[in-house]
């Protein structure tokens, strides 16, 4: 660890600036130290979350191992700092000890099980249901009852749910006309019917 550390560069990024673009060539891998990163894909206004990081995740594994570019868009949803450790570093870490491939393999595969996880929600659920089952995470995060926030805006809360803003504000729109959810001022909500949100979040 100190060895990367002092050949590794810090970046800092303010809230929605982009860090590399589909198709950039890689600089090397980038540790999360502060700060939460997004990482999409998409054309136009249509963004898929791909997976999202705080302290301690990486970023471009993929390229580093396989070679090639970027195969999707990092932005930083927070003020951000990271630390870019070269991949001739990374590479002389990985020979000196090779356990560090092993967690590295480790991650790969919690990333994979996360987006086959995702694929399934998005397959089986409307976007109705995909956005009830986040509310009531939000809310459960929150302590039940208590007015929660959506930890994002309206537009990143359509690319977690894999749709676009237009969708996401007419369904928010339904779930408070029927009475489900409620607005608490300040971008917060309550959720008034939890039965209800649960029925919907179950398909």
């Amino acid at each position: 660890m100190e060895a990367l550390a002092a050949r590794s560069l810090r970046r800092r990024y303010a809230a929605g600036e982009v860090i590399y673009l589909a198709g950039d060539r890689p600089a090397g891998l980038l540790v999360v130290l502060e700060g939460r990163v997004r990482v999409v894909r998409g054309r136009g206004d249509r963004q898929h979350l791909v997976h999202e990081e705080g302290p301690g995740g990486a970023l471009g594994e993929v390229p580093l191992f396989a070679g090639g570019a970027y195969p999707a868009t990092a932005i930083a949803a927070a003020p951000t700092v990271c630390l870019l450790v070269s991949a001739d570093a990374l590479r002389a870490a990985v020979r000196s000890d090779p356990e560090i491939a092993f967690r590295f393999l480790a991650r790969l595969a919690d990333r994979v099980r996360h987006l086959v996880d995702r694929l399934d929600r998005l397959a089986a659920q409307d976007v109705r249901g995909r956005l009830a089952a986040l509310l009531l995470a939000r809310e459960r995060a929150t302590g039940a009852g208590a007015p929660f926030t959506l930890g994002g805006t309206q537009a990143q809360v359509a690319e977690d749910l894999g749709t676009v803003r237009e969708v996401v504000v007419r369904a928010f729109r339904g779930l408070c006309a029927a009475g489900v959810i409620g607005r608490a001022g300040g971008g917060r909500y309550r959720v008034l019917d939890a039965p209800a949100l649960e029925r919907l979040a179950a398909g």
